[in-house]
This record gives structure tokens, C-alpha cells and sequence, in this order.
């Protein structure tokens, strides 16, 4: 049997080239490149039905390493907590008041692009602290 090399992710929003756009600012992703034939994604997307105007928008890791995020337009709105969610990953490797301390300035940071801070999940033994937030449409994810 085959293996699985490579994935995405696919996030159900309301705006995919903003909420794309988070996404890339959070992880240092960026826009792929448009496809042959268009010198921008805004002409790519003009040549599309009017329907699927602006219904999907995708970002990559430059390194190639981090799987692709698609983001694509759905007519309802989130209604209850992700079954799935990214973690952020900051502070690999620290403990303690180190990685409290590097987890806020994430926070701050993602806080100024638009996320909400949702809750502070300190030590208890078992796990390392983490902070709990929502993205700009509100996708739960994790600052870890």
C-alpha cells in the first residue's frame, strides 16, 4: 500500500484571500505564484464565473517542507469549535517562565494581526503551557 507524502489543509471561511493572507503573516508562508497564463491571482480570478470569484484562495511554505493551506468560501458561518485545529509552534524546547513568556510575545504578535486570544493554559505537570486563540473568522488554533 501506498503512503501519504504530501497534504493540505483546507480551512471553510467566509473570505479565503484574508483570512490566506493571516495565515501567511502567522506561519511566514506566502501566495504561490499564479497559474500559467495570468499575471496575478486578481487576473486569474476575473477570468473565473462571477460565482467563483474570490471562492478560493491557498498559501504555501516557501521551504516546501509545511503542507499547503487551502481556504475556500462557504455560504454558513462556524457555528461550533473545530474537530481539528493547528498549533504554533513557539516554544519547542522551553518551559517554565521562558515559554510563558515566549508564547505571549506570539501572542501579542498574532493579536496585532487580527487573532483573538481565547485562554492561557498554564503548566500542570503533564503539559507545557499553551495559549488557546481564534483567527480572524474565528478558526481555533493553538500558540504551543
Amino acid at each position: 500500500m501506498a503512503s501519504v507524502k504530501q497534504f493540505q489543509v483546507t480551512f471553510d471561511c467566509a473570505e479565503p484571500e484574508r483570512v490566506a493572507r493571516f495565515w501567511c503573516e502567522v506561519l511566514g508562508y506566502v501566495v504561490p505564484p499564479p497559474p500559467e497564463g495570468f499575471a496575478t491571482w486578481a487576473d486569474f480570478d476575473r477570468s473565473m464565473p462571477l460565482e467563483s470569484q474570490g471562492a478560493a484562495f491557498a498559501c504555501v511554505d516557501p521551504t516546501g517542507v509545511g503542507p499547503r493551506l487551502f481556504f475556500q468560501r462557504v455560504p454558513e458561518g462556524k457555528v461550533v469549535k473545530n474537530r481539528v485545529h493547528l498549533d504554533v509552534r513557539v516554544g519547542t524546547g522551553l518551559v517554565g517562565d521562558e515559554r510563558l513568556a515566549a508564547l505571549e510575545a506570539e501572542c501579542a504578535r498574532l493579536v496585532a494581526l487580527g487573532a483573538v486570544k481565547v485562554q492561557v493554559l498554564l503548566a500542570d505537570g503533564v503539559n507545557e503551557s499553551c495559549i488557546s486563540m481564534q483567527d480572524i473568522e474565528g478558526h481555533e488554533f493553538c500558540v504551543d
